[in-house]
């Protein structure tokens, strides 16, 4: 079964079973037989669809953002937050699709009556995290549909809710029954849906363990994939630094949606020259957060999703503190109802914070890791096997912006603020992140045929 249960009051309060062989064989034989009806739509009635969506969801804001709340905890104003870029990237992608998805017949050196177009592929499964339950499924799902493709997302067992939710809200915004689905499965039942000739594609945004089983099924089968992984977000913080400007902006990434997300800060690399400074003013940022009930518009930090994610963070820290990290804040469970953890600061020289760079610390745990000069602090946010984000602070802007272009391994970097992800940049990382992007006109293009037309 998979079960819900509020993070902050520990209850139990939903239970879903996984579908039987024959119902989500089911549903992926009514996806395929979706997909030939589905692509014949023209592109201005799936634009209006999604438009629809996007109308919808703003009539429901408050209460789908109460639910992502009562199903992993988050704050409801980050909550709200969620929902509304939701439908942000809705507008964007009714907008951009029709000169994104249009046939490029402009190709130099290239033969006369020669054109590219965009062909969807079919059936494309999405598999989805708890932790942005509706932003993740979102930025997968519109740029595949919009490109005529149908959609089955198996979403986290946690937030089974949620996934229902998304499937009644495409089906509400009038989609064709069938052309967005949710599929309750278990990871066999992944395994064995992927080796389906009906399936042409996935993508998976979650662990680095779950990318590596999903790439080697793909692999297997030849399903084009996509793989957004974890992270280990190095932020830089040079000598010339604004350091009431870096700590605000560290500490931001850091904090938002309880510290569970991938492109949250979790190291932050500062120079010797600024240590004290810096970590008084990470301190006092970290102070302002407001614990208490996620359901409340003025709390800021929630408790962690599952009993189990505290338990492993809790572990990851004791493990660090024990190879010599200095324990500067936090780091205690706390004797409260709720999967609570405390805002916590731990502090190593880049010599000695290895383990820190190879495990992703998902929950509200800063790490201050510092390092002599520029060439260190490079070179210790190379470290990591991930490469998702990274940020640099200084006030030589043109020196920060060379070392985020030309020496940061990472798929995205930033100058001076907080790395967010937006619809119109693609997002995505290298090395252990992933690969592939979503977002932008490169999450259109993912899952569709790049189709050569040459006429004669």
């Amino acid at each position: 079964m998979f079960q819900s249960i509020n993070p902050f009051t520990e209850e139990p309060f939903s239970e879903i079973p996984p579908l039987s062989h024959e119902e989500w064989e089911e549903k992926l034989n009514l996806a395929n037989q979706v997909f030939s009806v589905w692509r014949a739509r023209s592109l201005k009635e799936r634009r209006a669809l999604v438009q629809k969506l996007a109308e919808l969801m703003d009539k429901e804001k408050d209460r789908l953002a109460a639910l992502i709340t009562r199903e992993m905890g988050k704050p409801v104003r980050q909550s709200l937050s969620e929902i509304k870029k939701c439908i942000w990237l809705c507008e964007y992608a009714v907008e951009q699709a029709p000169s994104v998805l249009a046939d490029r017949v402009e190709l130099p050196y290239a033969p006369e009556k020669s054109y590219v177009t965009y062909q969807p592929l079919g059936v494309v499964l999405g598999i989805m995290p708890w932790n942005f339950p509706f932003w993740q499924v979102f930025r997968f799902a519109l740029p595949t549909l919009l490109s005529g493709n149908t959609v089955l997302v198996k979403h986290a067992p946690n937030v089974m809710l949620c996934a229902i939710e998304l499937e009644k809200l495409f089906l509400a915004a009038d989609f064709p029954f069938g052309a967005y689905q949710n599929i309750p499965i278990t990871v066999e039942q992944t395994g064995q849906l992927m080796a389906s000739p009906y399936l042409k594609g996935v993508s998976l945004t979650g662990s680095v363990e779950a990318g590596r089983a999903v790439a080697t099924l793909s692999g297997q089968h030849l399903k084009k994939s996509l793989l957004e992984l974890g992270g280990s977000d190095p932020y830089l913080i040079l000598d010339s630094a604004d350091l009431e400007l870096a700590a605000k902006e560290c500490v931001l990434s850091r904090m938002n949606n309880g510290g569970q997300s991938c492109i949250a800060a979790k190291r932050f690399i500062v120079t010797e020259k600024n240590e004290e400074e810096f970590i008084s003013l990470v301190k006092r940022e970290m102070s302002t957060y407001k614990i208490g009930d996620p359901g409340l518009m003025e709390t800021s930090l929630g408790p962690l999703a599952r009993k189990d994610l505290r338990k492993r963070l809790h572990s990851q820290v004791s493990h660090l503190v024990d190879k010599g990290a200095k324990l500067l804040l936090g780091g205690r469970l706390p004797d409260r109802q709720g999967y609570f953890y405390p805002p916590t600061i731990l502090k190593s020289t880049a010599s000695s914070a290895v383990s820190s760079f190879e495990e992703e610390l998902f929950g509200p745990v800063a790490f201050v890791i510092v390092v002599s000069n520029e060439e260190e602090a490079i070179e210790t946010a190379n470290a990591s096997p991930y490469g998702l984000g990274a940020a640099v602070f200084s006030r030589d802007i043109a020196q920060a912006e060379k070392l985020a272009r030309e020496k940061l391994q990472v798929g995205s970097c930033v100058v001076n603020q907080a790395l967010h992800s937006h619809p119109a940049l693609p997002f995505g990382g290298i090395k252990d992140s992933g690969y592939g992007r979503e977002l932008s006109s490169w999450g259109f293009y993912e899952f569709v045929n790049v189709k050569t037309i040459q006429v004669s």
